[in-house]
């Protein structure tokens, strides 16, 4: 991490960093909850699987497919989890880029028993040679392998047990038809209300062992852009500042200093938001602008603007996406 990611004054790092370092990661696995019940937010969404979890079970069957979507940050992984702990089944993780042959694939589905699930992020990087193995292996559960090469080329079908694909992605625009059909459940997650962003800063800081006021975790869920990961994140950088500047209380006046020092106004808006918004609105009179020109501006790669800063933009209603290119609304 270089010096530009960090606050001049502070020391600390952004919470827009696009990568949690390990304690970030190491509190998510820790603070995960071990059952679905208690996965805070999302009621209408845990209502669903609820129902799906207690059908098939009764049935004796495994999960059908389930397809996840929606910005980063809001339990994708975590559910497929909790899916699988409430099924009594194992999970294993992969991710859409990891899975660059067809081989790695039948060597992870070949694995799995009756009931277990694969957790696949991204779902939307995958090849496109594994993408059209996975079809039969949803569909029918079985897998066609090609062995040798040439004339003697032979194709072997392996059956499979009868196993879920829990799939997540950031662009569900970007899936192909015949795969988005293969997902029997199709659910979208959507930013979190503030109030269930404080219960899990409260949790959070009483894991880290961090003492802090309901008013001061209210004040950083408001400024958290509806994303349990930003909040977390957040809390402990406000941590840092209440544990230098008032014995480690985090108080509603230290988070509000902490948070301006940040630069995460009161709407949750960084300082990349705002030059995004200024960039549309100075240099291009407000749009429409294409997304291309908008992160060259900004030194940023097109997905980051697609699946980090816009999303929030727009839920805020700030920006507006149209055929010609984004607008300021």
């Amino acid at each position: 991490m270089t010096d530009k990611n960090l606050d001049p004054k502070l020391k600390i790092p952004s919470f827009t960093d696009a990568t949690a370092g390990k304690e970030d990661k190491e509190i998510e696995l820790s603070l995960r909850p071990k059952k679905l019940g208690e996965f805070i937010g999302q009621r209408r969404l845990k209502d669903q699987l609820e129902v799906f979890i207690e059908a098939a079970r009764e049935r004796g069957e495994a999960l059908d497919h389930i397809l996840f979507y929606g910005p980063p940050g809001l339990g994708k992984t975590t559910l497929a989890m909790l899916l699988a702990a409430e099924m009594g089944t194992n999970i294993k993780i992969t991710s859409g880029p990891a899975l660059t042959r067809a081989g790695d694939l039948a060597s992870i589905l070949t694995s799995l028993k009756k009931g277990d699930l694969l957790f696949i992020d991204e779902i939307h990087r995958l090849n496109k040679i594994v993408e059209e193995t996975l079809y039969s292996a949803m569909e029918d559960y079985v897998l066609d392998i090609v062995l040798g090469k040439g004339p003697s080329a032979r194709s072997v079908r392996l059956k499979l047990q009868k196993f879920t694909i829990v799939g997540a992605t950031t662009r569900i625009g970007l899936i192909s038809g015949p795969m988005r059909d293969r997902f029997g459940i199709v659910q979208q997650i959507d930013f979190y209300e503030d109030k269930n962003l404080s219960e899990i800063i409260m949790r959070t800081a009483e894991y880290l062992k961090v003492k802090i006021e309901k008013e001061a975790a209210e004040e950083i869920a408001k400024r958290s852009r509806g994303t349990p990961r930003i909040a977390n994140r957040l809390l402990k950088r406000v941590r840092d500042y209440a544990q230098i500047n008032n014995d480690g209380l985090i108080t509603i006046t230290e988070a509000k200093i902490a948070l301006e020092k940040l630069g995460v106004d009161e709407l949750g808006l960084s300082d990349a938001d705002r030059k995004y918004l200024e960039v549309v609105k100075r240099e291009y009179g407000g749009g429409p602008v294409g997304v291309e020109n908008i992160a060259a501006a900004l030194t940023e790669d097109v997905e980051t603007i697609t699946d980090v800063y816009e999303p929030f933009l727009m839920k805020k209603g700030l920006v507006k996406r149209t055929p010609r290119g984004r607008v300021i609304v």
